[in-house]
């Protein structure tokens, strides 16, 4: 009998790709067990135990988080650059445990006891009139998964446009998560055309626009560096003729969150391919500004500069 050595290979590392991926869903589901059954004080304190082994001892990415907190601010020491990279490992392993107790939260009693949320003039007359169409961008800044469900539990239902992660089993229990509460998830793939029937019936649509678009489809500048943009809640929102928020979560410090809405002011766009740059170009200022303020809540660990095209690319 003849082997295909190839096509051994190739099922042995579909196997053992397999086989990694059940377990660390495994690993994620038993942790999600544990800290279910721990108080918040002993969440934070395994969280912060976490984010230090990661970032003293298994190092996770660790020369790209202290290339970019440098890159992106030239002026500060290493003794300051290793003090955000520090305290970023803590915050998202905290968001992680975070998530992992979502299902301890059933209802607007629970959310209220962690968060609070205050808006500027437009989002309070906007909750106010009853209208409910608008556009949320937003960024992995904070506790992002729990301003989601904090939002739809206390203000409205939202869909959140969701990437879709490699770990399928993972996939479907954060989206498990995500949605147990009243909201709803959508893929990119089907995005534009559930998305604007969402907002033309009233709905609320929920982006977070600060990442890398693997499509290229446009360039400019984030944090001083050239690198992709989405465009995406820009166009959903001029699309659509709808209002767009940006809801910002932050920690207090105290194990409870406070999460601030603003509006991104939209009354002089239509439209059009220049407006929608714009716009982006707008809300992009808004979640670089937050970002500068305070570094330690952003997600350094995704490689947000690692499309950065060529300059005659589109910007």
């Amino acid at each position: 009998m003849c082997i295909d050595v190839n096509e051994l290979r190739a099922r042995l590392r579909r196997f053992s790709g397999k086989a990694v991926q059940r377990i660390t869903y495994n690993v994620i589901d038993l942790l999600g067990f544990m800290v279910r059954k721990l108080n918040r004080p002993q969440t934070v304190f395994l969280a912060s135990l976490i984010g230090d082994i990661m970032h003293h001892v298994i190092r996770l990415r660790r020369s790209m988080v202290y290339r970019n907190l440098s890159l992106t601010f030239p002026d500060k020491s290493e003794e300051e650059i290793r003090r955000i990279a520090r305290a970023m490992y803590r915050n998202v392993f905290a968001t992680l445990l975070e998530v992992l107790r979502l299902p301890l939260i059933r209802n607007r009693e629970d959310v209220a006891k962690l968060v609070d949320i205050e808006g500027d003039e437009a989002f309070r007359e906007w909750h106010r009139s009853g209208k409910r169409g608008a556009v949320l961008v937003s960024a992995h800044y904070g506790n992002w998964e729990l301003m989601a469900m904090a939002f739809g539990l206390m203000v409205n239902p939202i869909t959140i446009i969701v990437k879709r992660l490699r770990n399928r089993q993972i996939d479907r229990k954060m989206n498990e998560y995500r949605t147990m509460r009243g909201n709803k998830v959508v893929y990119p793939k089907k995005s534009v055309r559930e998305g604007l029937r969402l907002l033309q019936h009233g709905g609320v649509l929920a982006i977070l626009g600060d990442q890398s678009d693997p499509d290229e489809a446009n360039y400019g500048e984030f944090l001083g560096r050239r690198t992709t943009m989405f465009h995406g809640a820009a166009f959903f929102a001029l699309r659509a003729n709808v209002p767009m928020f940006m809801p910002i979560c932050t920690s207090n410090g105290d194990g409870r969150y406070t999460i601030k809405v603003r509006e991104v002011d939209t009354s002089d766009l239509s439209f059009s391919k220049s407006d929608t740059a714009l716009l982006a170009a707008r809300y992009t200022r808004m979640i670089e500004d937050e970002i500068r303020r305070r570094p330690e809540e952003w997600f350094w660990l995704h490689n947000r500069w690692k499309r950065q095209g060529s300059r005659s690319a589109q910007t």
